[in-house]
């Protein structure tokens, strides 16, 4: 059975997925209603909800700044050109890795993997590894990090 935060981070992938496709995705009253409807359709239950709703905001509102990082550390690949998986899942992780500190990044780093497994394509999981875990080594140095 999947925990609620990542029933959480699946749903959120799947609303940034949406949103991907859209010029201006919702905001405000919209975003929260449109959320709401995603809960409901997907049976979403309420400790997950709260945790997705603050991923999906945060994913959105910082999406520029998250698209420059996301270049920074994908040599020679801009955000346009990567699957929207790829891309969504990393904006996803990046968002938590920079401002969800209260989880360890190597529980971010492994709940992307596994979404990128679930989700993505075979390339998929080493691709998001390997950007999360250099930006873990930028950002969050001193962080522990389990052994694989």
């Amino acid at each position: 059975m999947k925990s609620p935060r990542r029933l959480a981070r699946e749903a959120a992938l799947q609303i940034l997925y949406a949103y991907d496709a859209v010029a201006t995705p919702p905001t405000g009253a919209a975003l929260a209603a449109d959320l709401e409807r995603h809960f409901k359709h997907f049976d979403i239950k309420t400790p997950a909800r709260e945790f997705c709703a603050e991923l999906v905001s945060g994913t959105l509102r910082r999406r520029p700044e998250l698209d420059q990082e996301i270049e920074k550390l994908a040599q020679n690949w801009t955000v346009s050109r990567m699957p929207l998986i790829d891309r969504n899942l990393l904006r996803l992780s990046i968002n938590e890795l920079l401002h969800f500190s209260d989880t360890p990044p190597s529980v971010i780093i492994d709940e992307a993997v596994e979404l990128a497994k679930e989700f993505g394509t075979a390339e998929t999981p080493a691709f998001v590894n390997g950007i999360l875990d250099n930006l873990r080594k930028q950002y969050r140095p001193n962080d522990p990090v389990k052994p694989t």
